[in-house]
């Protein structure tokens, strides 16, 4: 057995009905096939190894008494070792419970499908890169407030610098045409480096405009970061459970963002506290470093690489397809992205929050968002996504939107609503932007249906910006911008397919002849 494995072993009285629980192949984690059957002084042995399944060492050894002696009792031994990089704490405990027969393997932990050890590991991998993708693109908007107060800064120059930032997605581009070339691995390492240490310069900056620099270079190579991620998840998973991946993805994601969000305490250290939020970036480094190390290529990428027929150039994009999930992404972020951006500025300047008032506020609601993205993931891959999103997405439109009209008690709970449920929609939305895209120009697809979004986002922030300062209030004004979401509702309702259940392959003919049912 590996170092580092694990062993659970139970005693299970010797009747039939656990002799016939035992000594069945497991079908819940993982498949089982009987490897040997040996007799012993002490009774009969079977051994159990793994067929199928995640365990990078599998052996369970199965010790049955002699019938005639009732007193005596079946040993079950399992040997195991389960390699989830940086989460193991988090999933190492069920997995033993499901492995001694305490919990079912059907837990809102567990995927729909059974992984093998190499999507175990790429899952664990792109959840530590997420972190650092969310850190660097939650941590200019957490600290522009705190920033903007330090240099002098009016609303309307914040929002301007918002959209700013958000342009700088020209230079997260070229990393989508670059991967679906060189390939994923290459381009998420080289962003997971860049995204940390361009961010970290913010830190050093002697004026607004250059702190504003810094994350228009900083924060796009957390945006390819993380759109890189979401197509490395899509092409390594089974078919169903990609919306589990991205759910699990977006909890990793959000566990980065509350770095950044409790790391506000340190603004409260003086006029320039602010900066100390930055150098905190430099910690992503560490996994940047682990997936230089350990992430291997998509099993779908190289069978693309290795086509005879590839083409020199990358095909078309799907004109249609691309111009449906560009409209929702951008009609989307014309809401999200200001309703993300001010949130801090409304409750520091209207509600009297202080900066570990506003951490505060942003882990107690945002926290509870991880039941909906668990829930939203599994509904989305078990049900489908089009009438999760068509529920979902207006209810949490109308939440957040109140969120900003009243405040005390109903503030928190308006927000907390509006944040399940918005996090319950996220994955069904969010994995189609990896799903109707072939292979060939998955990433580049991905990339600007992204930079889609973030264009929505400018416009809506710079709006935002200019009917606050221009007497707007800020219920009112996300209650203008909140038509964006409704028309998504209606286009994804109307024109978008369902995807559940269905192979990658199946959805787009481009790659039929990619050895189909590999994951």
């Amino acid at each position: 057995m590996e170092p580092g494995g694990r062993i659970v072993t139970r005693r299970w009285p010797n009747d039939e009905g656990h002799i016939d629980q035992v000594t069945t192949a497991r079908t819940d984690l993982l498949n089982e096939t009987e490897s040997a059957r040996t007799t012993t002084d002490q009774g009969e042995q079977i051994e159990f190894a793994q067929a199928h399944g995640p365990f990078t060492t599998y052996r369970r050894t199965v010790l049955l008494a002699r019938p005639a002696d009732a007193d005596a009792q079946i040993v079950e031994r399992t040997h195991y070792r389960l390699r989830i990089p940086w989460f193991n704490w988090l999933f190492g405990l069920p997995v033993r419970g499901v492995i001694a027969r305490r919990i079912k393997a059907q837990g809102w932990w567990s995927p729909p499908d059974q992984l093998d050890p190499t999507q175990v590991l790429v899952i664990g991998l792109l959840a530590a890169a997420s972190m650092s993708a969310a850190f660097v693109n939650t941590i200019f908007t957490q600290t522009v407030g705190f920033a903007a107060d330090d240099f002098g800064i009016s609303e309307t120059a914040k929002g301007d610098a918002g959209s700013i930032v958000r342009a700088g997605i020209v230079f997260a581009l070229p990393a989508a045409v670059v991967a679906d070339r060189i390939g994923r691995r290459k381009v998420l390492v080289i962003v997971a480096w860049l995204a940390p240490v361009l961010t970290a310069l913010g830190a050093l900056a002697p004026s607004f405009v250059v702190l504003v620099a810094t994350q228009t270079i900083g924060r796009p190579m957390g945006i390819a970061l993380a759109f890189v991620i979401g197509v490395v998840a899509a092409e390594e998973v089974p078919k169903n459970s990609r919306a589990y991946a991205i759910s699990v993805l977006a909890m990793a994601a959000g566990l980065g963002a509350g770095i950044a969000v409790m790391s506000l305490g340190l603004a409260d250290l003086g006029p320039g506290g602010w900066r100390y939020v930055y150098l905190i970036a430099l910690i992503w480094c560490f996994v940047a470093f682990d997936l230089m190390r350990r992430l291997p290529e998509t099993r779908r990428f190289t069978a693309e690489a290795e086509r005879v027929d590839r083409p020199r150039r990358p095909p078309r994009l799907d004109r249609k397809r691309f111009a449906l999930l560009a409209t929702v992404a951008f009609a989307g972020n014309v809401f999200i992205a200001p309703a993300s951006f001010f949130q801090n500025t409304y409750l520091e300047d209207i509600r009297g929050f202080d900066g570990g008032m506003i951490g505060l506020f942003s882990i107690l609601v945002g926290t509870p968002a991880g039941i909906g993205l668990i829930v939203g993931g599994r509904f989305a891959d078990r049900r489908g996504r089009r009438g999760l999103i068509m529920v979902a997405l207006p209810l949490s439109t109308l939440s957040i939107v109140a969120a900003f009209m009243v405040g005390g008690a109903a503030l928190w709970a308006f927000a907390l609503l509006g944040g399940i449920l918005g996090s319950a929609v996220y994955p069904a939305m969010t994995v189609y932007r990896t799903e109707l895209f072939p292979t060939a120009n998955r990433t580049r697809a991905t990339g600007f249906v992204t930079a889609s979004a973030l264009i929505g986002g400018i416009g809506g922030l710079s709006l935002t910006g200019r009917l606050i300062d221009g007497g707007w209030t800020y219920g009112s004004t996300m209650a203008l911008l909140a038509i964006g979401q409704f028309i998504v509702t209606i286009l994804v309702v109307a024109a978008y397919p369902e995807t559940a259940h269905r192979e990658l392959e199946s959805l787009n003919p481009e790659d039929e002849s990619l050895v189909p049912g590999m994951v």
